[in-house]
């Protein structure tokens, strides 16, 4: 198995303006493209196991292929901790994975076959909406943060 590597990407630009990058831990493909290891915390319109072009001088990436999986990005006003124990768990019986658990934020990766409804009952069960927040990171048009990409269409059709 080839080694991780990790590349850079633009996430942003942080309240005074300046820009934001976020280190990604990546398979590097024969192809040049990179497969994320891991659902990014900041960057929208990618998850786990997608396969991205990376162009070095802009930090600026394209979609290569998706893997089906979700992202999840969890915020808390506290201790993510609590917060982690309860989900976890419930998540990793549909297959999804923790990638991320810092202070304040948890990232999953979970396969859309395991179907929005269930996966948003856990969320919304756990989540309070004051203390501890949840959106997808890979769901909506990160220009607009509303209109549904639904590259997920082709993979839930049926054979």
């Amino acid at each position: 198995m080839t080694a991780l590597q990790v590349i850079e990407l633009f996430a942003g630009t942080n309240p005074d303006g300046e820009p934001v990058v976020e280190r990604l831990q990546v398979r590097i493909n024969e192809d040049d493209s990179c497969q994320l290891v891991r659902s990014p915390a900041f960057i929208k319109g990618i998850a786990s196991g997608d396969s991205i072009k990376v162009d070095k001088d802009t930090q600026q990436f394209e979609l290569v292929k998706r893997s089906g999986n979700l992202a999840i990005r969890v915020f808390c006003r506290g201790d993510s901790a609590e917060l982690s124990d309860k989900l976890t768990p419930q998540l990793e019986k549909l297959g999804g994975e923790l990638d991320l658990e810092v202070p304040r934020m948890l990232v999953y990766s979970i396969h859309v076959s395991c179907g929005f409804d269930k996966i948003e009952k856990i969320l919304n069960n756990a989540c309070d909406g004051a203390n501890s927040v949840w959106y997808y990171g890979n769901v909506y048009d990160p220009k607009d943060g509303q209109t549904p990409l639904n590259w997920w269409q082709d993979i839930l059709k049926p054979e």
